[in-house]
Protein backbone atom coordinates (compact mmCIF):
# COMPACT_ATOMS: atom_id res chain seq x y z
CA UNK A 1 0.00 0.00 0.00
CA UNK A 2 1.56 3.35 -1.11
CA UNK A 3 0.36 5.03 1.98
CA UNK A 4 2.78 2.79 4.52
CA UNK A 5 5.56 3.57 1.89
CA UNK A 6 5.43 7.25 2.06
CA UNK A 7 4.88 7.82 5.52
CA UNK A 8 7.93 8.44 6.58
CA UNK A 9 7.96 11.87 4.15
CA UNK A 10 5.01 13.02 5.56
CA UNK A 11 5.53 16.03 7.96
CA UNK A 12 4.75 15.69 11.67
CA UNK A 13 5.03 17.46 14.90
CA UNK A 14 7.10 16.77 18.02
CA UNK A 15 4.02 15.48 19.67
CA UNK A 16 2.92 13.08 17.43
CA UNK A 17 5.86 11.68 17.11
CA UNK A 18 6.07 11.15 21.27
CA UNK A 19 2.30 9.96 20.88
CA UNK A 20 2.93 7.18 18.01
CA UNK A 21 6.65 6.31 19.36
CA UNK A 22 5.26 4.33 22.49
CA UNK A 23 2.05 2.10 20.51
CA UNK A 24 4.85 0.93 17.64
CA UNK A 25 7.17 0.09 20.02
CA UNK A 26 4.70 -1.89 21.77
CA UNK A 27 3.31 -3.61 18.61
CA UNK A 28 6.74 -4.41 17.36
CA UNK A 29 8.35 -5.49 19.28
CA UNK A 30 9.14 -9.65 20.79
CA UNK A 31 5.69 -10.37 18.59
CA UNK A 32 6.47 -12.94 16.21
CA UNK A 33 3.31 -13.26 13.24
CA UNK A 34 3.53 -17.28 13.52
CA UNK A 35 2.78 -17.47 17.43
CA UNK A 36 0.02 -19.48 18.69
CA UNK A 37 -1.26 -19.70 15.51
CA UNK A 38 -4.09 -22.06 14.58
CA UNK A 39 -8.07 -23.17 15.22
CA UNK A 40 -9.39 -20.52 17.43
CA UNK A 41 -12.56 -19.84 19.00
CA UNK A 42 -12.42 -16.18 18.51
CA UNK A 43 -11.45 -16.23 15.08
CA UNK A 44 -14.54 -17.24 12.80
CA UNK A 45 -16.93 -14.12 14.57
CA UNK A 46 -14.20 -12.09 14.98
CA UNK A 47 -12.48 -12.07 11.40
CA UNK A 48 -14.78 -11.17 7.83
CA UNK A 49 -16.21 -8.10 9.87
CA UNK A 50 -15.70 -4.12 9.92
CA UNK A 51 -15.50 -3.27 13.24
CA UNK A 52 -15.60 0.37 14.66
CA UNK A 53 -13.50 1.45 17.54
CA UNK A 54 -16.37 2.79 20.16
CA UNK A 55 -13.93 3.47 23.16
CA UNK A 56 -11.26 2.62 25.39
CA UNK A 57 -10.96 2.12 28.79
CA UNK A 58 -7.27 1.84 30.81
CA UNK A 59 -7.02 1.89 34.40
CA UNK A 60 -10.75 2.77 34.83
CA UNK A 61 -11.21 5.63 32.74
CA UNK A 62 -13.18 5.11 29.89
CA UNK A 63 -12.56 7.71 26.49
CA UNK A 64 -14.75 7.36 23.18
CA UNK A 65 -12.26 6.22 20.05
CA UNK A 66 -12.17 8.95 17.43
CA UNK A 67 -14.55 9.14 14.60
CA UNK A 68 -13.61 6.85 11.91
CA UNK A 69 -11.56 4.60 14.16
CA UNK A 70 -11.90 0.63 12.96
CA UNK A 71 -10.55 -2.76 12.71
CA UNK A 72 -10.94 -5.58 10.49
CA UNK A 73 -9.09 -8.61 10.32
CA UNK A 74 -9.42 -11.01 7.27
CA UNK A 75 -9.64 -15.12 7.28
CA UNK A 76 -5.91 -15.56 6.48
CA UNK A 77 -5.17 -13.02 9.69
CA UNK A 78 -3.96 -9.80 7.95
CA UNK A 79 -5.44 -6.76 9.80
CA UNK A 80 -6.32 -3.09 8.22
CA UNK A 81 -7.88 -0.39 10.00
CA UNK A 82 -7.65 2.92 11.42
CA UNK A 83 -7.03 4.83 15.02
CA UNK A 84 -9.02 7.92 13.46
CA UNK A 85 -6.42 9.90 12.33
CA UNK A 86 -3.70 7.48 11.10
CA UNK A 87 -4.27 3.88 9.46
CA UNK A 88 -2.44 1.17 10.58
CA UNK A 89 -2.02 -2.71 9.69
CA UNK A 90 -0.55 -5.78 11.04
CA UNK A 91 -1.43 -9.76 11.23
CA UNK A 92 -3.43 -11.48 14.03
CA UNK A 93 -2.83 -14.79 15.48
CA UNK A 94 -5.26 -16.55 17.83
CA UNK A 95 -4.50 -18.69 21.00
CA UNK A 96 -7.97 -20.17 21.92
CA UNK A 97 -10.65 -17.42 22.90
CA UNK A 98 -7.86 -14.86 22.83
CA UNK A 99 -6.27 -12.82 19.64
CA UNK A 100 -2.65 -10.74 19.56
CA UNK A 101 -2.29 -8.09 16.88
CA UNK A 102 1.93 -8.15 16.20
CA UNK A 103 3.62 -6.52 13.38
CA UNK A 104 1.53 -3.33 13.05
CA UNK A 105 2.65 -0.50 10.63
CA UNK A 106 1.02 2.95 11.07
CA UNK A 107 1.36 6.53 9.38
CA UNK A 108 2.34 9.20 11.44
CA UNK A 109 -0.05 11.82 10.06
CA UNK A 110 -0.18 15.06 12.96
CA UNK A 111 -3.47 15.52 14.01
CA UNK A 112 -5.04 17.44 17.06
CA UNK A 113 -3.45 16.66 20.23
CA UNK A 114 -6.70 15.23 22.19
CA UNK A 115 -7.25 12.85 18.99
CA UNK A 116 -3.41 11.92 19.11
CA UNK A 117 -3.98 11.19 22.81
CA UNK A 118 -6.95 8.51 22.32
CA UNK A 119 -5.25 6.98 19.16
CA UNK A 120 -2.20 6.19 21.57
CA UNK A 121 -3.87 5.13 24.25
CA UNK A 122 -5.82 2.72 21.49
CA UNK A 123 -3.01 1.42 20.06
CA UNK A 124 -0.81 0.83 23.25
CA UNK A 125 -4.15 -1.26 24.27
CA UNK A 126 -4.49 -3.38 21.18
CA UNK A 127 -0.44 -4.36 21.64
CA UNK A 128 -0.76 -5.27 25.26
CA UNK A 129 -0.06 -9.22 24.20
CA UNK A 130 -2.73 -11.71 24.07
CA UNK A 131 -6.57 -9.94 24.43
CA UNK A 132 -9.31 -11.63 25.38
CA UNK A 133 -12.27 -12.04 22.62
CA UNK A 134 -15.85 -12.02 23.43
CA UNK A 135 -17.56 -11.58 20.80
CA UNK A 136 -21.69 -10.65 21.37
CA UNK A 137 -24.41 -10.40 19.06
CA UNK A 138 -23.07 -7.22 16.91
CA UNK A 139 -20.55 -6.26 20.23
CA UNK A 140 -16.43 -7.07 20.49
CA UNK A 141 -14.95 -6.42 23.80
CA UNK A 142 -11.08 -7.15 23.63
CA UNK A 143 -9.47 -7.77 27.00
CA UNK A 144 -5.96 -7.12 28.76
CA UNK A 145 -4.83 -9.24 30.81
CA UNK A 146 -4.48 -6.34 33.68
CA UNK A 147 -8.75 -5.83 32.66
CA UNK A 148 -7.90 -2.63 29.85
CA UNK A 149 -10.72 -3.15 27.27
CA UNK A 150 -11.18 -1.74 23.64
CA UNK A 151 -14.87 -1.95 22.97
CA UNK A 152 -16.09 -1.96 19.65
CA UNK A 153 -19.44 -2.73 17.25
CA UNK A 154 -20.00 -4.55 14.40
CA UNK A 155 -20.31 -2.02 11.07
CA UNK A 156 -22.57 -1.76 7.65
CA UNK A 157 -21.46 0.42 5.07
CA UNK A 158 -22.91 3.71 5.51
CA UNK A 159 -25.16 5.02 2.27
CA UNK A 160 -23.71 7.89 0.48
CA UNK A 161 -27.02 9.75 0.09
CA UNK A 162 -28.59 11.46 3.01
CA UNK A 163 -25.66 11.05 4.92
CA UNK A 164 -24.15 13.73 6.93
CA UNK A 165 -19.95 13.45 6.08
CA UNK A 166 -18.36 15.09 8.59
CA UNK A 167 -15.09 15.70 6.87
CA UNK A 168 -11.87 14.62 9.00
CA UNK A 169 -8.92 15.28 6.54
CA UNK A 170 -8.03 18.36 6.17
CA UNK A 171 -8.23 18.68 9.99
CA UNK A 172 -11.38 21.29 10.11
CA UNK A 173 -12.66 20.31 13.56
CA UNK A 174 -16.37 19.49 12.83
CA UNK A 175 -17.06 22.52 10.71
CA UNK A 176 -16.88 20.61 7.60
CA UNK A 177 -19.49 18.68 6.40
CA UNK A 178 -21.02 16.93 3.11
CA UNK A 179 -24.66 15.53 2.49
CA UNK A 180 -25.73 14.01 -1.33
CA UNK A 181 -28.70 14.17 -2.20
CA UNK A 182 -29.94 11.50 -4.77
CA UNK A 183 -33.33 13.24 -5.90
CA UNK A 184 -31.70 16.78 -6.70
CA UNK A 185 -28.51 15.22 -8.00
CA UNK A 186 -26.81 17.55 -6.23
CA UNK A 187 -24.14 17.76 -3.05
CA UNK A 188 -24.56 20.40 -0.17
CA UNK A 189 -22.92 21.33 3.43
CA UNK A 190 -19.87 23.25 4.43
CA UNK A 191 -16.54 23.43 3.73
CA UNK A 192 -15.31 24.81 7.48
CA UNK A 193 -15.75 28.49 6.65
CA UNK A 194 -18.57 29.11 3.72
CA UNK A 195 -21.49 26.81 2.38
CA UNK A 196 -21.41 24.92 -0.35
CA UNK A 197 -23.54 23.46 -2.79
CA UNK A 198 -23.08 21.85 -6.42
CA UNK A 199 -24.69 19.22 -8.83
CA UNK A 200 -23.13 15.74 -7.95
CA UNK A 201 -23.91 12.79 -10.66
CA UNK A 202 -22.65 9.46 -9.27
CA UNK A 203 -21.75 6.71 -11.66
CA UNK A 204 -19.47 3.22 -11.38
CA UNK A 205 -17.87 4.39 -8.35
CA UNK A 206 -17.09 8.03 -9.72
CA UNK A 207 -19.15 10.95 -8.96
CA UNK A 208 -18.61 14.25 -10.92
CA UNK A 209 -18.81 17.55 -9.32
CA UNK A 210 -19.99 20.88 -10.78
CA UNK A 211 -19.10 24.47 -10.45
CA UNK A 212 -19.37 24.95 -6.43
CA UNK A 213 -21.75 27.47 -5.53
CA UNK A 214 -20.33 29.84 -2.28
CA UNK A 215 -20.61 32.21 0.04
CA UNK A 216 -17.91 34.55 0.58
CA UNK A 217 -17.42 34.58 4.33
CA UNK A 218 -13.66 35.04 5.47
CA UNK A 219 -12.35 33.07 8.46
CA UNK A 220 -9.31 32.67 9.95
CA UNK A 221 -6.09 31.47 8.00
CA UNK A 222 -6.34 27.41 8.72
CA UNK A 223 -10.02 27.53 7.59
CA UNK A 224 -9.33 29.11 4.78
CA UNK A 225 -6.18 27.00 4.10
CA UNK A 226 -8.32 23.93 4.52
CA UNK A 227 -11.34 25.26 2.41
CA UNK A 228 -9.17 25.70 -0.41
CA UNK A 229 -7.81 21.90 -0.69
CA UNK A 230 -11.40 20.96 -0.03
CA UNK A 231 -12.45 23.35 -3.38
CA UNK A 232 -10.18 21.13 -5.66
CA UNK A 233 -12.86 18.56 -5.40
CA UNK A 234 -15.50 20.15 -7.07
CA UNK A 235 -15.66 21.22 -11.02
CA UNK A 236 -14.37 17.43 -11.88
CA UNK A 237 -14.61 13.61 -11.26
CA UNK A 238 -13.81 12.20 -7.67
CA UNK A 239 -13.18 8.88 -6.99
CA UNK A 240 -15.13 7.66 -4.04
CA UNK A 241 -15.12 4.63 -1.80
CA UNK A 242 -16.99 3.81 1.61
CA UNK A 243 -15.44 1.64 3.91
CA UNK A 244 -17.97 1.43 7.11
CA UNK A 245 -18.42 4.84 7.92
CA UNK A 246 -15.56 6.46 6.18
CA UNK A 247 -15.61 8.17 3.07
CA UNK A 248 -13.07 8.62 0.85
CA UNK A 249 -13.06 11.31 -2.21
CA UNK A 250 -10.39 11.12 -4.20
CA UNK A 251 -9.23 13.58 -7.51
CA UNK A 252 -7.36 13.32 -10.32
CA UNK A 253 -5.05 15.98 -9.15
CA UNK A 254 -4.04 14.31 -5.88
CA UNK A 255 -6.58 15.61 -3.42
CA UNK A 256 -8.11 13.27 -0.96
CA UNK A 257 -10.49 13.85 1.52
CA UNK A 258 -11.81 11.48 3.93
CA UNK A 259 -15.01 11.86 6.42
CA UNK A 260 -16.92 10.12 8.52
CA UNK A 261 -20.60 9.75 9.13
CA UNK A 262 -22.19 11.15 11.71
CA UNK A 263 -23.47 9.14 14.87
Amino acid sequence: MGMYRQKHKQRMTLTAVALLAVPLAAACGSEKAGAGSGTAKAEKPLTGVRWTLDSVTVDGTTRRAPDGANLTVDDSGGVEGSYGCNLFRGRATFEGDRVRFGGRESTMKACSEQVMEVESTVARTLGDGALTADVSEDRLTLTTESGDTVRLSRTEDSTLYGTTWTVTTPALGKRAHLTFDKEKGTVAGSLGCNQVNADATVRDGHITLGVPGMTRMMCEDSLMDGEKALTKLFNGTVDYRIDGRTLTLTSGNGTSVRAVAQR
